[in-house]
């Protein structure tokens, strides 16, 4: 079980609770260190409120139309013991009858600070700490639709150690709000005490019985005690376990409470999907195991940031559009009209495929190369109408100097935005790169025969890639060449170089990757020479069932940087291949080495090559180092050429069958 590196950082524990885990909007709770009951406490805002009294439904709701948060530039924080400043602004009026004072009136009570709670992130634990938590201890090897009543088990023997505790309830201020800066105000913190008697068989729907506690505390400064109260009467003072945090400062018994709450908080938020019980998963525990993985490779750096944060927002956009379509169908009184019904399987469709995107970012086999969509929708061009070939030159100035190798019959534009030179090109064109740093969104949309090639050294070419964008570049073209250039990776998790179909050639360029390396997929075809390729998380050239690829006078060096404790299980390097079908290779006079796997590696299914692996495993018995000739046979029939190659200081070694 692999086990994934510590990374401390405070603002990687903030919990966004899940929008349809309760059918309300989450609510993010902050972070902050953990210390004793009486070290620093919870800043307090002062909000603009009416002095006017709060009794019953209606004045409730009176005062809660009258509650606004002061603007955050006027906004007053304290800590425990500081004295709240008087306001010298006036809040905005609400009614135009009544103004609105930012301080409560004599007689109400003053909210203190809050005391911090317990905080266990989660991100404080080793990978196989959390998989052996989740699959062993609380799962323990249960199907999906059996994982709602795993977690309320585990939680309920957790709760039985202490039934009475203090501890913050942190709700969504729309409870008391109705005109609030988010930004200044994620959610409403009550002190109150906790009385667990649970009863309910989920444990994302458990409810506990919660009173005001003494001192009346809160994280916003003048919220008046009585509405509190009110709103905790038209709850029946029942809230969701879940929004409670125990207080630190208390014995022992309520930080394991605080560490189960938050183990059943991080299932939901991050680990629980709504289709897991609605869909056949044979070993539901090795699905949860993946999740675990992915969750630690976005903490880690694994999964670059800019990648990292779209999944979020793709899982993010799930949860609310799901919670969008059970409202919409629930304001639906009477049968439904045709635009209704035209709207739910709108918005259904929309989650179906979010759902999809989601599976696959949890399959590492899908999501090892970023996007899960064909990369390139754009249609060739093809060529000119009037049949010649234009030569683009990419210059801010362009002088005699520049086109003095040229014939003098070349067609010329010039740009001086490598992105606009791409765009206007048509098959058989020829773009001119001198010396500076680029950016084009457009080397991830290659589908016409083009040259792109630099002037000078390729040292000073040096296209970046665009770090919010999943690709660098890629090609569908039937012949494009690049040459001369410097290929620079910048946040993308996609391959630096993907071939999806045609041949691309790449002569003299370095490849300095942040992501994966070359990858070539199923049915194209790459030629690299003299060429340097370093950096790749993964292997340096990726081949894939199919593919062919020669590589002839490259340097492949300090690839696989995982940047993860899972080094030590990898077998990537200098160059993979997978073979079913079998990719071609021919290598001739590469310098392959100080990678962290293999400097060559061959991906095979057991069932498929168990000859193969018999006749190493017998070779290995025997005491024999393995036999040139049988390796030459073996390379044979993987169509795979080799000769005067220079691998070494591989950390696994120089080449290796591997069966997976």
């Amino acid at each position: 079980m692999a086990s994934g590196a510590r990374a401390p950082g405070p603002e990687d524990s903030v919990r966004t609770a899940s929008p349809d885990r309760r059918g309300e909007k989450g609510v993010s709770a902050p972070t902050g260190a953990v210390g004793t009951l009486k070290s620093a406490a919870s800043r307090v805002r002062s909000v603009v409120a009416s002095p006017r009294p709060v009794k019953g439904k209606a004045g409730r709701e009176a005062a809660r139309r009258r509650l606004q948060l002061l603007p955050a530039s006027h906004a007053q924080g304290r800590a425990q013991g500081a004295e709240v400043g008087e306001e010298e602004e006036e809040g905005a009026e609400v009614e135009e009858e009544e103004p609105l004072l930012s301080v409560p009136e004599e007689d109400e009570e003053e909210a203190r600070p809050l005391p911090p709670v317990c905080m266990f992130p989660m991100r404080g634990m080793w990978r196989d700490e959390k998989v052996a938590l989740y699959c062993d201890e609380v799962l323990q090897g249960c199907k999906a639709e059996d994982a709602d009543g795993a977690m309320s088990k585990y939680l309920s023997e957790k709760l039985k150690l202490k039934d009475k505790w203090l501890g913050v309830w942190k709700t969504n201020p729309e409870l008391f709000f109705v005109k609030y800066e988010e930004a200044s105000i994620p959610f409403v913190g009550i002190l109150v005490e906790v009385i667990c008697k649970p009863h309910q068989s989920s444990s994302s729907c458990f409810k506990v019985t919660v009173s005001v506690a003494e001192p009346f505390s809160s994280n916003i400064a003048n919220i008046p005690r009585g509405l509190v109260n009110e709103i905790l009467e038209e709850l029946e003072h029942s809230v969701p376990l879940l929004e409670v945090y125990p207080v630190e400062g208390q014995d022992s018994d309520n930080h394991d409470i605080a560490l189960a709450l938050e183990v059943v908080r991080f299932f939901y938020d991050f680990l629980w999907r709504d289709w897991d019980d609605e869909e056949s998963c044979e070993n539901y525990t090795a699905l949860i195991e993946e999740r675990i993985n992915l969750w630690c490779d976005i903490q880690d750096g694994t999964i670059p940031g800019p990648i990292a944060q779209r999944f979020k927002k793709t899982l993010e956009k799930y949860k609310n559009k799901r919670v969008e379509l059970i409202e919409y169908q629930s304001n639906i009184k009477e049968d439904p009209s045709a635009a209704e019904t035209v709207e739910c399987w709108k918005k259904y469709y929309e989650i179906v495929m979010l759902c999809g995107l989601l599976k696959m970012w949890e399959d590492l086999r899908l999501r090892v190369h970023g996007p899960f969509f064909p990369r390139i929708l754009r249609r060739r061009k093809g060529k000119r109408d009037f049949g010649k070939a234009i030569t683009h030159i990419v210059a801010k100035v362009i002088t005699t100097d520049m086109v003095k190798d040229l014939s003098s019959d070349t067609l010329l534009q010039q740009h001086d935005d490598l992105d606009l030179a791409l765009d206007s090109c048509y098959s058989g064109d020829t773009v001119v790169i001198f010396p500076g740093e680029y950016q084009a969104v457009n080397l991830a949309l290659l589908t016409d025969d083009i040259i792109i090639k630099g002037v000078g050294k390729r040292e000073e070419i040096m296209i970046t890639s665009e770090p919010s964008h999943d690709s660098f570049v890629v090609s569908k073209a039937d012949n494009v060449k690049l040459m001369h250039l410097s290929l620079i990776q910048q946040g993308t998790v996609d391959g630096i170089v993907v071939v999806e179909s045609g041949h691309m050639t790449l002569e003299n360029c370095v490849l300095k990757c942040e992501g994966t390396g070359v990858c070539v997929l199923t049915g194209a075809a790459l030629t690299i020479t003299d060429s340097e390729i370093t950096g790749a998380q993964g292997a340096g050239v990726e081949l894939y069932p199919g593919s062919t690829a020669i590589l002839e006078r490259n340097e492949i060096h300090h690839c696989n940087n995982l940047r993860t404790s899972d080094n030590s299980k990898s077998t990537l390097g200098g160059v993979n291949m997978k073979v079913l079908p079998t990719p071609k290779l021919k290598m001739t006079n590469n310098h392959i080495y100080n990678n962290n796997g293999y400097g060559v590696s061959i991906l095979q299914p057991t069932e498929q090559f168990f000859i193969v692996a018999e006749a190493f495993n017998k070779g290995a018995a025997s005491g024999d180092k393995k036999d040139d000739s049988m390796l030459s046979g073996v390379m044979q029939n993987l169509n795979l050429e080799m000769s005067n190659n220079k691998i070494e200081a591989n950390l696994k070694g120089d080449i290796r069958i591997v069966t997976s």
